[in-house]
């Protein structure tokens, strides 16, 4: 398997409802890890100004593949979870990763800790 890229972006912790109301024209990729966490690749950084908290911070702790149907396929085989649009997050090949099915394009993210490990049981 090919070497991950790192993927540099921004980090949005708050209310999941403050999350829903975070408007993000023009960034291709958002991807909601969790209820009240938001990872927005690249970096952005936005004013919030009403009463509840937010929390933005540039995150670099994450490398990952962009896959082809092909590659989706094969990463396919070393789960044992159903992928679904939207953000899967399980055991890939054994190692904690996370599997993005965007609109148009896949990505399998994992923690710049576990890159290596996963590089390898693939």
């Amino acid at each position: 398997m090919r070497a991950p890229e790192d993927l540099h972006g921004t980090r949005i912790i708050a209310a999941p409802a403050v999350l829903d109301a975070v408007a993000v024209p023009g960034i291709r990729d958002v991807i909601r890890l969790a209820a009240d966490d938001l990872f927005l690749l690249g970096n952005y950084k936005f004013i919030h100004t009403g009463p509840d908290a937010l929390i933005q911070e540039d995150e670099t702790g994450f490398v990952g593949w962009w896959l082809n149907p092909n590659e989706l396929e094969h990463v396919g085989h070393h789960i044992d979870w159903p992928l679904t649009p939207g953000l899967n997050q399980g055991l890939v090949a054994g190692v904690p990763a996370k599997v993005w099915l965007g609109p148009d394009r896949c990505l399998l993210l994992v923690a710049r800790a576990y890159a290596h490990e996963l590089e390898a049981r693939l």
